[in-house]
């Protein structure tokens, strides 16, 4: 009766993500992996044809769980303005508080593979992204803040700069200044007061 590999497939998976987020793509061998999943390297091989393949199923795999995630926590999120950026921003300073923080794993895969735009695992860290900021446009398109499109774009440039000057200078700080800064830059969607009106040429 043939071997159900299913559970080796998960084993590999689950040990080639855990070193990838804590050492990198380059830095991480296939000869490791497999000691850490305790399996043969011919093992790997035939679940998986290269280390490229095995990245991408990890990103894959994690963008479904953190997508799920991420929804989940967005509709328990207050539908107010203010208090959905301080929501927010306090979920990313809590999480840059947990130990050996690295940032987004997606975001640290896109630059370590800068150099190979074509590289799948950059295509599945690009759609991760594309799905997050369009789930934010709906949060702030409930919230009542406009353009909701172009301000998520612009909320996530925020936050994702708060992430990679944290991690550069290790000082969470960065986190406390961004959040003042989404606040100020949500508040510019206030509607203005009418426009008085002009004699035309």
């Amino acid at each position: 009766m043939p071997r159900d590999g299913t559970k080796t497939r998960q084993r590999i998976l689950d040990a080639a993500y855990t070193l990838f987020h804590r050492s990198g793509y380059r830095r991480v061998g296939v000869d490791e992996i497999a000691a850490g999943a305790n399996v043969t390297k011919r093992t790997l091989y035939s679940h998986y044809p290269s280390k490229d393949a095995l990245l991408a199923e990890c990103l894959r795999s994690q963008a479904a769980l953190a997508a799920d995630g991420f929804k989940s926590w967005g509709q328990r999120l207050p539908a107010s303005r203010d208090a959905l950026v301080d929501a927010l921003f306090d979920a990313l300073s809590k999480w840059s508080a947990t130990p050996r923080w690295a940032g987004s794993g997606f975001t640290r895969v896109a630059v370590e593979l800068t150099d190979l735009p074509g590289h799948p695992a950059r295509a599945i860290a690009r759609r991760h992204k594309a799905m997050l900021e369009d789930y934010l446009t709906e949060l702030l398109q409930r919230a009542g803040v406009e353009p909701p499109r172009e301000r998520a774009r612009q909320l996530w440039i925020v936050m994702e700069g708060a992430m990679l000057m944290a991690l550069i200078c290790g000082d969470r700080s960065y986190i406390a200044s961004a959040q003042r800064a989404a606040r100020m830059l949500l508040s510019a969607s206030e509607p203005s007061a009418p426009a008085k009106s002009r004699l035309r040429c």
